[in-house]
């Protein structure tokens, strides 16, 4: 990798964005080339004439959209089942537990803070895979704790962080109706997908 400047505040920040957008980038649609996104950036930010005009990357959109539906029909069954099994067996091994929600967790440290409530904010490190271990987000890897309301994550998470006590790490296993159910989330998370996370509660804000 080549050497770059990020001494100053500007600098970092401009990477900052960079990374975020690498990030989106990278689960916006199968095929999604980063040289022709890196141009797309470039013409935009010095003002150029774009080099496709905008009906031309309408109809593109619309074409990728129809191909990601298809797609997603044809691996929903099998990630329903894949999640089904998984969770199957999963709740099944010593020292997870399984709620009455479906929701299945494992605690790996115990703090000895608060819990937090619904309508809470907190500060938190996780990292979330697919059930083959696939990561698809982490802030460990951006390397700074996410805070958020508790109630404005998906709803495997706000039931988990309303039992853990600050100072805790748990691994949560989340079937898909508490997690981004039958649409998925982009390109890494299709429809009907288990989630695993591993959450770690810093602090109540």
């Amino acid at each position: 990798m080549a050497d770059i400047d990020l001494s100053t505040t500007e600098l970092k920040g401009s990477y900052g964005v960079g990374m975020q957008m690498g990030q989106q980038l990278k689960q916006a649609f199968t095929g999604v080339s980063l040289a022709a996104a890196i141009a797309g950036i470039k013409d935009g930010f010095n003002g150029q004439k774009p080099r496709i005009e905008g009906e031309a990357i309408n109809a593109a959109f619309q074409e990728i959209q129809a191909a990601m539906t298809e797609e997603n029909k044809a691996n929903a069954a099998e990630f329903a089942q894949e999640g089904e099994a998984f969770l199957a067996d999963n709740a099944k091994r010593e020292g997870v537990t399984l709620t009455d929600s479906g929701l299945q967790y494992e605690v790996l440290q115990t703090g000895d803070g608060e819990k937090p409530s619904a309508s809470s904010t907190v500060r938190t490190h996780y990292k979330g895979t697919l059930i083959n271990g696939d990561e698809f987000d982490s802030s460990y890897s951006r390397g700074e704790p996410t805070e958020f309301p508790v109630s404005g994550v998906i709803a495997g998470w706000t039931e988990a962080l309303q039992l853990m006590t600050v100072g805790s790490k748990w691994k949560l296993f989340i079937p898909y109706q508490l997690a981004y159910g039958e649409k998925g989330a982009g390109g890494a998370i299709g429809p009907y997908q288990a989630l695993v996370f591993e959450i770690e509660l810093i602090a109540i804000l």
